[in-house]
């Protein structure tokens, strides 16, 4: 549990650190670099995020987030073969569902960063990839912490459908929750798990 807390705490940070129009044809590391310090000082700088607020967070994660996230493609790394066989119907609930989930791992994580930094590692010319591992760590108190990113380019943008926290990988730790429930309930079996969820989230900040 203290693992899976600290993996959607960085996580958080990972993914918001991604952000930025202007820099969506820069390289991927580049691209992460220049981004990373300015969100965790926006972070450290607003009460309202350090407090948790979900629809403050919320905008946030949709304006400059999740355009760089294939979200689809995480999610059905996730589920793994049975995403073939759902519904459009499901593939979206599904989506959205975990999506909502994901927004409140931000809510909560958001509001523990204090006076960590981001330092990302160079990768070598990516010109001719389509799929690209930035590496990076967490710099605060304390031992580093390990943060990957498995990014993707689509056009002349790169987006991430994978963070890696020291050694876990965010869509195998989900897998691994999931498994289970997709084997007895399939893909309904789930979205009812993350309905059950979020609801009882929503529950305990209301």
């Amino acid at each position: 549990m203290r693992m899976q807390r600290l993996m959607s705490w960085v996580a958080a940070i990972g993914f918001v650190a991604v952000s930025g129009v202007a820099l969506a044809q820069q390289g991927p590391d580049a691209l992460v670099r220049q981004v990373s310090g300015e969100v965790l000082d926006a972070a450290k700088a607003d009460k309202s995020i350090q407090a948790g607020d979900l629809k403050k967070i919320s905008a946030l994660v949709e304006a400059k987030v999740l355009p760089y996230v294939n979200f689809t493609r995480m999610t059905s790394k996730t589920i793994g073969p049975q995403w073939n066989k759902a519904t459009p119907e499901q593939k979206q609930k599904v989506q959205d569902e975990f999506r909502t989930l994901l927004l409140r791992t931000y809510a909560g994580a958001l509001s523990q960063v204090k006076d960590q930094t981001v330092e990302v590692k160079p990768v070598r010319d990516v010109s001719d990839e389509s799929n690209v591992l930035v590496r990076s760590e967490i710099r605060g108190k304390g031992q580093p912490i390990q943060l990957d990113y498995r990014l993707e380019k689509a056009g002349d943008a790169w987006k991430i459908w994978d963070v890696n926290v020291g050694g876990l990988w965010l869509v195998t730790t989900y897998q691994g929750q999931f498994k289970p429930v997709l084997s007895q309930s399939g893909i309904d079996g789930v979205i009812k798990l993350l309905v059950d969820l979020n609801g009882k989230a929503a529950a305990a900040n209301s």
